[in-house]
Parts: structure tokens; C-alpha cells; sequence
């Protein structure tokens, strides 16, 4: 699963509708329903419905919701994610998390809380008191 991430950080053309670039800076909010990619900067948050990849030279000063996200670069802002987060080794997020899964590979900086989204059917505890 996350292998087919690290080919799009390694190939940013495969089935991404957005690209900004990394000699281009965003002031404002960034809102789709396909995939995004970020190699420059984006100050304001980011909500798609599809997959967010913010490649080695991407800086992101905002919340970020997409269905899956992997981080190379910079992100400063929460994260709302229905599935995956994985910070790359090179990646850093600083913020709260609230995802299905999170992986953090070696050399990646993860700075905030995490909250992990209840899977139907998993087992939740009985209240004490």
C-alpha cells in the first residue's frame, strides 16, 4: 500500500489532477476532488478528496484533509487523513493527526498529537466507573 505511495513521490505525473510546482507559492485555501502534489508552498490549508503527497521540496503552513497523505517534505498544520499518513524519512509534520493508520519511516520528525479513527468492528472497551 505504502509502495504504491513511494512510487508517486517518485513519479509525480501518476494520477495527480494537481501539481504545484516548486518554483510556485499559494496564498489561500486549495480545495478538488482528485489527487494533489505539492513541491513548493501553500500557505492555507488543503482539502481533496483524493490522496495528498507533499514531495522533499514541499512546504505546507496549513491543515491538510485528504483521503491519504504522505509527507517528504514540510507541513505545519493539522491533518485529517480517512487513511494513511506516512512521513518519509525526509518528511516533518508538525501538528495533530487524526488518521486510520501511521506509518513514520526512520529520520522522519512527527511533533503534535495523534488520534487513530475507530475501525468498524474493532474492540472498544466498556467505560470504567
Amino acid at each position: 500500500m505504502f509502495e504504491s505511495m513511494k512510487r508517486r513521490v517518485d513519479n509525480p505525473r501518476d494520477d495527480i489532477e494537481t501539481i504545484i510546482g516548486r518554483n510556485t507559492a499559494i496564498n489561500g485555501q486549495i480545495s478538488g476532488s482528485g489527487n494533489i502534489r505539492v513541491d513548493g508552498r501553500v500557505d492555507g490549508g488543503i482539502a481533496v478528496e483524493g490522496d495528498a503527497v507533499i514531495g522533499e521540496s514541499g512546504i505546507v503552513n496549513g491543515d491538510i484533509k485528504a483521503a491519504s497523505l504522505m509527507v517528504a517534505g514540510s507541513v505545519t498544520g493539522n491533518a485529517d487523513v480517512d487513511g494513511n499518513l506516512s512521513i518519509q524519512e525526509t518528511g516533518q509534520l508538525i501538528g495533530d493527526v487524526k488518521v486510520r493508520s501511521l506509518n513514520i519511516s526512520d529520520g522522519g520528525i512527527f511533533k503534535g498529537r495523534s488520534e487513530m479513527a475507530v475501525r468498524s468492528g474493532s474492540y472498544e472497551p466498556d467505560p470504567i466507573g
